[in-house]
């Protein structure tokens, strides 16, 4: 099997929140609308799409499958991909695998060591299957980089005091209020970033937390656990007059709180300074609001600051990190190399059943009536003929490709065994 993996993207260093946004695919990952079908060149395909990144994992013959997935995915938000490529990183094979394993071990993430990277992967590959577009290699492929990671946080510290998007939010609310148990906070959203942002929240002390969802059940179950108090997503903003800390992580396609909501939040607030993080992708908060006095709006691109001050006890354990995703990458890239033996081997051993039945029919012909024990007998050795010619060609498949130190060493040696063999 000659295939090549591709993998585009853009993520939290090539692009800045804005773009990430235009190109994000979060909506194009179900069956009904996947954005990168399985045609032209096409065999399997991979979307990840969060807040800090959007990337897409092809597989397919040459350089078509990722000419081809460029035009799909900026085909789905409606762009080309002349306004695409300026922010793109490209990687085939061995660098498209190391780079997968490092995203999955959080080597590439804003927050080094972060643990939602790994959940996120894991969902985009169950929708990847759920739409039929993963195969042999990335079902592979996928599998590893699962196993990576989870080498990586048994063998390496770079998960240790393990930090966050959700976290470095609340850490900045720390740094404008300094008594969080004077203060109100309102999270809206109830998914996996918002629960964090309000867990957090409450260890740090803050004196009243209440949610707010477009499904309320599910802001009653996350106020529940927090020991805070749900509201009605339709109470919104009169829910704003009464907070000073806001972190909104909602799934909404476009804002959902502009400049005049909030000059009307100020002007029943007295003016009182506010404070919003937005760790939405796409934003939640239109950024035209933190032109107005006394709002503090903040995006995920802030974080970075933050986030830096909580990296250097782990920069060390990454170097440890990185080298494990480099003996598994190798490691990969022989298992994909070895697919390449597959189709010779499978064909010697067609090529020898096929002789030893055409013979053995001769055989039986030629003795006429013999009783089942000597068919028996006579079909065990013809097998066991075939084992044994077939068995040095194979061997020296196998040799090649073990002692081979580069990939055409390894198609060179399958060339010999076709042409001397007759196939095909």
């Amino acid at each position: 099997m000659n295939s090549t993996i591709h993998l585009i993207g853009i993520n939290h260093r090539t692009a800045a929140v804005e773009v990430r946004e235009k190109f994000a695919l979060t909506n194009f990952c179900s069956p009904e609308t996947w954005a990168i079908p399985n045609s032209d060149g096409i065999r399997e395909s991979l979307i990840l799409s969060t807040c800090n990144r959007v990337e897409v994992l092809v597989v397919g013959d040459g350089d078509e499958p990722r000419r081809r997935a460029l035009q799909c995915w900026a085909s789905a938000r409606g762009r080309t991909v002349d306004e695409l490529e300026p922010y793109l990183y490209q990687y085939r094979n061995n660098e498209a695998v190391r780079h997968l394993f490092s995203v999955a071990s959080s080597l590439d993430s804003l927050v080094l060591g972060e643990p939602q990277i790994l959940g996120q992967l894991k969902a985009a590959y169950t929708k990847a299957r759920d739409c039929k577009s993963t195969s042999t290699i990335l079902n592979r492929l996928l599998h590893k980089a699962f196993s990576v990671a989870k080498r990586v946080r048994t063998e390496t510290g770079v998960a240790s005091s393990a930090v966050s998007i959700s976290y470095a939010a609340v850490e900045l609310a720390k740094r404008i209020f300094d008594d969080m148990g004077e203060h109100e906070a309102l999270i809206i959203g109830a998914g996996e970033m918002a629960e964090l942002a309000a867990m957090h929240l409450v260890q740090a002390g803050v004196k009243r937390i209440r949610v707010s969802n477009r499904t309320y059940a599910k802001a009653e179950e996350l106020a529940a656990s927090l020991g805070g108090e749900a509201v009605p997503f339709d109470q919104l903003f009169d829910q704003l007059v009464e907070t000073d800390i806001v972190i909104s992580s909602t799934g909404a396609p476009d804002a959902i709180i502009h400049e005049q909501d909030m000059r009307d939040v100020l002007k029943k607030r007295r003016n009182r300074p506010m404070f919003l993080i937005d760790i939405a992708m796409p934003r939640d908060i239109d950024p035209s609001v933190n032109t107005l006095d006394n709002i503090y709006l903040y995006d995920i691109d802030d974080l970075k600051e933050v986030v830096e001050e909580n990296l250097a006890g782990r920069r060390e354990e990454a170097v440890k990190a990185r080298a494990i995703v480099d003996e598994e990458t190798e490691s990969f890239r022989q298992w994909l190399d070895s697919l390449t033996l597959q189709p010779t081997i499978v064909a010697l051993g067609e090529r020898g059943r096929r002789i030893m039945e055409e013979e053995l029919a001769k055989t039986l012909h030629r003795l006429g009536n013999v009783d089942d024990a000597t068919r028996e007998a006579l079909e065990v050795m013809a097998q066991s003929l075939v084992k044994r010619f077939n068995h040095e060609p194979i061997a020296f498949l196998k040799n090649r490709f073990h002692e081979a130190d580069r990939p055409e060493a390894t198609l060179e040696a399958v060339s010999t065994v076709q042409r001397m063999f007759g196939l095909k």
